[in-house]
């Protein structure tokens, strides 16, 4: 029995059994109470954002679980600087949680601000230097984040994936477009993201990162996994590279949908088609199982492959009108929303929410 499977078990013994009383959960007495399905939502930046700005208006019971491989803009000074974890992605999460009242609208708006002047702060966003101040005095980032959270009255839990900060690598074709054939180590999310060349493979330094063990508990006690939508090969595949992380999806209970993107993003998923999206997921986590993968109706020209390749995974295709109406390549949240609730309504097992 390996080290991980023995903190997996531990790590489920901790997680409340299905029933109790509990935030969401039904009492002892077993009232006919209607109550939210735990979902955890894995990713990161925008795409991320996306998903949990749809999935707070149908759950409570919801955990962010974020990516940490970020190296650019603000959160790549600060993590240079003081040597934590990158709090972009972080911060935009919290952001994505807050209410739609005033309360929750404004404090998303003053930690998405960034300041502008000639000076050490330009750049920065308010919700960055907030964090990484409650991390430096409270020395623990989780407790840190979960009282930004309740600051913000943020509706669910935002937690790094992993407790280092990782460096993203990736092997490229035609990275430099004088040599088009040849292919070339990439260094640091920033510059992968933006790749002119075609992206074959991503791997995290170390190696072997440890998981936040909040992130692995999550996931072992949900009961939807949500992974996407967002950069495939910076904020996607990512958790798949977390060892103990991709322990526990095989190991939950949970059912998994995959959320695919709106459309290839210019530079590392240029001229992607939906499902060579599922096709580089499964080089990089061959083992993964899902149940459903979601896409916009819209954006799949070649429904017949995409479904083969979702068959991979064990999973159906459930086509949803999810973008917004203006022609964006973003999606609405309310239309989001409605796609996961039907998702879990009717590939969900008959749960306590229902």
């Amino acid at each position: 029995m390996t080290g991980r499977t023995l903190r997996l078990r531990r790590l489920r013994r901790l997680t409340p059994a299905r029933g109790e009383d509990g935030a969401g959960r039904a009492g002892r007495r077993g009232a006919a109470k209607v109550v939210a399905p735990k979902v955890v939502a894995l990713g990161g930046g925008m795409g991320l954002s996306a998903s949990l700005a749809a999935l707070r208006r149908i759950t409570g019971e919801l955990t962010a679980v974020v990516t940490v491989a970020d190296d650019g803009g603000s959160s790549g000074r600060l993590r240079e600087e003081l040597s934590v974890l990158p709090p972009g992605d972080l911060r935009k999460a919290l952001a994505a949680l807050c209410g739609d009242d005033d309360w929750g609208q404004t404090w998303a708006r003053v930690i998405q601000h960034r300041f502008q002047s000639q000076g050490d702060l330009h750049g920065h966003a308010v919700g960055n230097l907030l964090i990484v101040a409650l991390w430096e005095q409270l020395g623990d980032p989780v407790q840190a984040l979960d009282l930004v959270g309740r600051l913000l009255g943020a509706q669910g839990r935002v937690l790094p994936m992993s407790a280092v900060p990782l460096e993203l690598q990736a092997l490229v074709k035609g990275h430099d477009p004088a040599r088009p054939d040849e292919v070339d180590t990439v260094r640091g999310q920033a510059t992968v993201a933006l790749t002119p060349g075609e992206v074959l493979s991503v791997q995290v330094v170390p190696g072997d990162p440890p998981a936040v063990p909040e992130a692995v508990a999550a996931v072992l006690d949900a009961d939807w996994v949500v992974l996407g939508p967002g950069s495939w090969f910076s904020s996607v595949i990512p958790h798949l590279l977390v060892p103990e992380l991709l322990d526990a999806l095989a190991a939950t209970k949970a059912r998994k949908v995959l959320s695919l993107n709106l459309a290839p993003q210019p530079g590392e998923t240029e001229g992607f088609s939906p499902q060579r999206h599922l096709e580089v997921l499964a080089r990089h986590a061959p083992k993964l199982a899902l149940d459903v993968v979601l896409a916009d109706e819209a954006a799949v020209p070649d429904r017949e492959s995409l479904a083969d390749a979702a068959k991979r995974f064990g999973a159906a295709v459930e086509l949803a009108p999810v973008a917004r109406q203006d022609g964006s390549p973003k999606h609405d949240p309310e239309l989001l929303a409605a796609a996961y609730d039907r998702i879990f309504r009717m590939h969900g097992r008959i749960g306590p929410w229902r």
